[in-house]
């Protein structure tokens, strides 16, 4: 959740300030209160409710409950709700935006990610107690509403709306989690398969995490970078003991961070996955393949839900999306990838908007949203599916091969591998721009920078003589030996354009304060389909972390994020070893140690062999639609 997407997150949610003044016909047919909600252990959380003036029909509640502020404040100060929002405010829907316990003006105190009690009893309160008191406050007090209540939130909202399915109050008939933090451990925003996602960690919480003693409207400070230069930043800052003492001492969640460095109860209590038992509302999980953040809660969120609830009413949206893109008017693109078609729009109109308006308002006939609705780039389509991953996908392995090859085949040679040396002070750059803010677009980037370094493993397919279409989860299953303790392995699934490749013409566009330049050179393009990292020590287990034996071929085996992509005919299919990613991850000192105690001295470069010969060979298990 970085804080330049933290300010986006606002935006969609309709929370940016502006006055009364503006134009736009939210407050001119609304009307706003703001009132302080009573908990049952006696916290009350700050409300802003915006009602329709029209009293014809009686209306649905649309809530969304948030860590990042229900701004504007003040009774006659409405948001902007240009966008997103807007769909359900010319609906006639009552619109909720809440405060979280112990945020902003909200009282109590806050707590990440707070666990999920399944045994309430009397007082005791968790993010579905709380939930269940406001639905029942909201559904007794104001006027004129239907009865009817949906839930929805991008982001760490989309927690707080995985959480509100599970309140069990009989109001509640529809939510949708979008993007939603779901395991900070193993594959959101934080940490990815044990590997600490340094840079969106310590952007988003010297600013989000400092305390807030009392209730307030003021924003935090931010912290002041001395460098626009992330990669020369988090290098120069040093080892994660160093970086500590940049935090300071008064982030809470920092220091348990660092306090539980494996996959220990702490975190586990933090996963919500366990508890989507039971599940009653109706359930649109939403997300983006190409989101950077909480790519693995849509997807995870789902599955959850649909293993643990049979016959729910339980579907997928996954596009070609950035974290939180399906909100905005623009999804035709990311990066220099384009999608053929405005994916954000088709979304709302179709999708979402039909979807509450069905279980909220009793209108139309129920929509035909499919189980799964997933964008395939490459061939640029929406598929539905009647179940995700789809039933026909067959696990393909594609073989890594002596001089760069890739084959379908197994390699017959023996004694095969590959060589690169891992050096910590001089790490693979997750991409190949110098930037201060964590980009959006590195989902989609060309990888041709990183395929040019010699700690970069390249094999590649020849030229596709049919497409490829790829539909759920790839596994990596590397045979490996390194010369030290510990390694961290970064696998891209990489999609490779013919050289002859082209757009065609363009205009220059401004993007999110990005200029994607219609000169780019497409011919030969790399683009990331899917990268993910392993913290080696992992590989048997994310509870108990285990050492290298240097020179022993070993196997590291983890699964990345679904795919939803078509490489198609004339292109080639592309796999990138590497053992860095910085500073999107954290460097790995290469030895076993707790690396968060590990002072920059500890490092050390590794020699490290991916094998690929008969008797060990490694492969990339892929997702293949027949």
């Amino acid at each position: 959740m970085h804080k330049k997407v933290f300010v986006l997150m606002l935006a969609m949610a309709g929370c940016l300030s502006v006055c009364a003044q503006q134009t736009d016909r939210f407050p001119a047919n609304y009307t706003k209160k703001e009132v302080m909600i009573p908990m049952r252990d006696g916290v009350k959380l700050f409300t802003a409710i915006y009602q329709p003036k029209s009293n014809a029909e009686k209306h649905p509640i649309l809530m969304s409950r948030t860590p990042y502020s229900c701004a504007p404040y003040g009774a006659d100060s409405f948001p902007s709700l240009k966008g997103y929002f807007q769909h359900y405010a010319n609906e006639g829907y009552i619109i909720v935006f809440q405060d979280v316990r112990g945020r902003w003006m909200s009282e109590g105190v806050f707590q990440d990610v707070r666990p999920f009690n399944p045994n309430k009893t009397g007082a005791a309160t968790d993010e579905a107690g709380d939930t269940y008191d406001t639905i029942d406050w909201l559904v007794k007090n104001l006027d004129n509403n239907n009865g009817n209540v949906g839930v929805l939130g991008i982001s760490y909202p989309g927690f707080y709306s995985t959480m509100a399915s599970l309140s069990g109050h009989p109001a509640l008939k529809a939510v949708s989690p979008q993007a939603p933090v779901t395991d900070w451990f193993i594959g959101d925003d934080f940490h990815h398969n044990g590997a600490f996602m340094l840079m969106d960690a310590f952007d988003f919480y010297t600013s989000f995490g400092k305390p807030r003693p009392a209730p307030t409207t003021k924003e935090p400070t931010e912290y002041a970078y001395p460098t626009l230069d992330n990669y020369k930043f988090y290098l120069e800052a040093g080892a994660l003991p160093d970086i500590a003492r940049l935090m300071g001492d008064s982030i809470a969640f920092w220091k348990d961070l660092y306090a539980h460095p494996n996959y220990d109860a702490w975190w586990k209590a933090r996963n919500v996955r366990p508890h989507l038992k039971q599940v009653k509302p109706a359930m649109l999980t939403v997300g983006g393949t190409f989101d950077a953040e909480d790519c693995f809660g849509a997807w995870a969120t789902y599955q959850a839900i649909e293993k643990q609830n049979p016959g729910a009413d339980n579907r997928l949206v996954m596009g070609p999306w950035y974290h939180g893109q399906w909100s905005t008017d623009d999804g035709t693109y990311l990066g220099h990838v384009k999608f053929g078609s405005n994916t954000s729009t088709w979304y709302q109109e179709n999708i979402e908007v039909p979807f509450f308006n069905y279980y909220l308002k009793g209108k139309g006939p129920q929509p035909d949203i499919s189980e799964a609705t997933i964008f395939f780039t490459g061939e640029n389509q929406w598929k539905k599916f009647p179940a995700w991953p789809p039933a026909e996908v067959q696990s393909r392995p594609v073989y890594l091969q002596p001089g760069g090859g890739l084959l379908f085949t197994a390699p017959a040679v023996q004694n095969s591998f590959t060589q690169y040396t891992s050096d910590p002070s001089k790490p693979v750059p997750y991409t190949e721009d110098v930037h201060h803010a964590r980009t959006i677009s590195y989902m989609t980037d060309d990888q041709r920078f990183a395929s040019r370094r010699p700690d970069v493993l390249v094999f590649q397919t020849a030229v596709l003589e049919e497409d490829l279409t790829l539909a759920g989860p790839v596994v990596a299953d590397l045979q490996v030996s390194i010369s030290t303790t510990d390694a961290d392995f970064v696998v891209k699934v990489i999609d490779v354009f013919p050289d002859d490749f082209s757009y065609g013409p363009d205009t220059v566009r401004l993007a999110h304060r990005r200029y994607i330049s219609p000169t780019y050179p497409m011919g030969g393009y790399q683009m990331l389909v899917r990268g993910e990292i392993m913290r080696g020590r992992y590989r048997n287990s994310f509870e108990t972390p285990v050492p290298f034996v240097p020179g022993r071929i070993t196997p590291v085996k983890f699964t990345l994020p679904d795919v939803a992509h078509t490489f198609k005919k004339g292109h080639r299919l592309m796999i990138q070893v590497q053992s860095s990613w910085f500073p999107l991850a954290d460097r790995n000192p290469q030895v076993f140690t707790d690396i968060y105690k590990a002072a920059k001295e500890a490092f050390r470069k590794s020699d490290i062999r991916i094998h690929h010969n008969a008797a060990h060979p490694s492969k990339i298990l892929l997702p293949v639609i027949p």
